[in-house]
Parts: C-alpha cells; sequence; structure tokens
C-alpha cells in the first residue's frame, strides 16, 4: 500500500536541527481516523513529551470529523505514541539533556496505520537561521547563473 502523507511540518526544521528520527504508532480515536483521512490535521507548536514510561503527543489538532456526532472527538487532546521501551528509555534520556526536545516532523498512512515521524531536535539560534538563508540563497542564485550560462550556450549554437 506504501505511505500517504497526511500533513508535515515544514516549521520543525526551519527552528530545529535534527538529529535523529524515530517512527511511532498513534491511538487514535474512530473519528480521528477519518478525520485524518480527509487530511484535516495541524502540527504547528505540537511537541511530544515522556511520561512515566509512556510517550505523549500535545497540541496535535485532528479537526472533528463532519459527519460525527456525540462520538466526536476532542481536537486537542493528548495522543499516546506507541514505541518500543528501548526507544522510548533512549529518548528521554535525550530530551533530560540540555537543549534536547521531541518534534513531530510529518503525520502519514503507512500500511493503513497512522504513523508519526519524530524528530529529536536541538533548537536554533537565529544566527543559525540566518547562516541557513544565506546558504540556501547562495544555491539558488549558483542555479540561476548555471542556467542562464547554458541558455547562453544554447543560443550561440
Amino acid at each position: 500500500m506504501g505511505e500517504k502523507l497526511i500533513c508535515n511540518n515544514k516549521k520543525a526544521f526551519h527552528d530545529y536541527f535534527i538529529e535523529e528520527r524515530y517512527e511511532a504508532g498513534m491511538v487514535l480515536q474512530g473519528t480521528e481516523v477519518k478525520s485524518l483521512r480527509n487530511g484535516k490535521a495541524n502540527l504547528n507548536d505540537s511537541f511530544a513529551m515522556v511520561k512515566n514510561g509512556e510517550a505523549f503527543l500535545h497540541n496535535f489538532h485532528i479537526n472533528p470529523y463532519d459527519f460525527g456526532n456525540r462520538e466526536n472527538h476532542d481536537p486537542d487532546r493528548m495522543r499516546k505514541l506507541l514505541l518500543h521501551k528501548k526507544e522510548i528509555v533512549k529518548l528521554f534520556s535525550k530530551i533530560r539533556e540540555q537543549g534536547y526536545t521531541l518534534i513531530p516532523l510529518r503525520v502519514y498512512f503507512k500500511d493503513g496505520k497512522v504513523k508519526t515521524e519524530l524528530g529529536l531536535a536541538k533548537g536554533k539560534k537565529n544566527y543559525d537561521k540566518r547562516e541557513v538563508m544565506k546558504e540556501k540563497d547562495m544555491r539558488r542564485d549558483v542555479v540561476v547563473a548555471l542556467k542562464e550560462r547554458n541558455r547562453g550556450s544554447r543560443d550561440r549554437d
């Protein structure tokens, strides 16, 4: 069946250095899955925490299902993440270190199951963000210059 992207967190790559990635399942209710199949989710400002040996996803907004009734879910509830015990222990020890946090990078369907890609991230400072923007601008300028150079050589032929 493959993978079908539901939503991704573009802001995470701007605000954080992603050092490691993990794939986790998620405990969901029926109407949440239906809403995700319609692509109604938002990862902005969401983060994961480890409490009592379990991982939870906070601030992950899933819009209520349009055709749901009183069985509809709370859109901003805390959702449990399904990880192996060794992964949880490793993540908890890393998160305790200074500056590390656990950020969801994308949510997707994999073989019919909802999966979350988590990134172990370290926050960027403002000067890091400016440096990355300079590098992107320089790469873009090089690509444009090469295109114009190639276009000019074709005109002469």
